[in-house]
Parts: C-alpha cells; sequence; structure tokens
C-alpha cells in the first residue's frame, strides 16, 4: 500500500519520479546507503513528530544529521515526541518514511543540512526503496520550510 500510494502521488502529481526498489533492507541510513551506492549524508532522513496540539509534522535532515533537542524546543516550544504509530498516521511503513504520498497532508520541514548536497535520497515509502530527488525539487514538491534543527 504504501509502495503504491508513493507511486501514484507521483503519477497523479506528473512529477518525473521514480521509486528505486531493492531486495536489500533500507531501514536504517547505513543500510540504505549500502544498498543505493552512495554516502550516508546523502539520505533523506524523515522523521515524524507529535506536537502537543496533537499536529503530527515531517522532519527531513542529511542522513549523518541528529536533532537538536534545544533547537526542537526553541522552534515548537516543546519537547521532541515522535509519532507513536507512524504507519497509522503517514501510511508508511517504519524504514519506509517519506514525504511522498502520505494518508493525509502534513506539515514539512527541511533541515539546513539537506542543503550540503544537490540530490538526496529519502526512502520510497517501504525499507528496501529511495527516491533520487533534487533538493530543489523535495522543497517545491513538499512545500518544505526550512529550519535549522540539527546539532
Amino acid at each position: 500500500m504504501s509502495l503504491e500510494s508513493v507511486k501514484n502521488y507521483f503519477k497523479e502529481n506528473n512529477l518525473p519520479l521514480e521509486v528505486t526498489e531493492t531486495d536489500e533492507i533500507t531501514d536504517t541510513v547505513e543500510n540504505a546507503s549500502k544498498a543505493f551506492g552512495i554516502t550516508e549524508g546523502e539520505i533523506a532522513k524523515t522523521m515524524g513528530f507529535q506536537l502537543k496540539s496533537g499536529e503530527c509534522i515531517l522532519i527531513l535532515t542529511k542522513g549523518t544529521a541528529k536533532i537538536d533537542n534545544q533547537k526542537f524546543k526553541s522552534i515548537f516550544h516543546e519537547k521532541a515526541v515522535m509519532i507513536k504509530d507512524i504507519f497509522e498516521v503517514t501510511s508508511h511503513e517504519p524504514g519506509g518514511l517519506c514525504p511522498f504520498g502520505l494518508k493525509t497532508p502534513l506539515k514539512i520541514y527541511l533541515d539546513e543540512t539537506l542543503k550540503e548536497y544537490q540530490v538526496v535520497y529519502p526512502a520510497g515509502g517501504t525499507p528496501h526503496s529511495a527516491v533520487k530527488i533534487s533538493v530543489e525539487l523535495l522543497e517545491k514538491i513538499t512545500k518544505g520550510k526550512w529550519i535549522n534543527i540539527c546539532k
């Protein structure tokens, strides 16, 4: 379902993107970089957070970046709390979370660390997939807001 929702999203929005699938597991940054022959930094790591208001958001960072809790609190005025049931909120499996083909629209935030690359690889909806995308197109498609939230 999740893989199909990403593919359908690309097709329905006439986007020049494809999901690359592999038999190898890509559920971690390390595994994904090995499977696709790229550096860990080129992975666009997608993380889901739930705010006190109940709103869920996605934050994308380069693969090797870590969320800085102080910066998170400074931006969102609360502690970082991961979404408990990511599949229920997004329709994407853990290890395959991406900002495309979501069950319901979510606000997307892009960390400044992504700007170190011209092209990045977020997951494609499953822990066996990725999407090669320019950072510029990623920003345009997701309507992502740029923030500085990593250490």
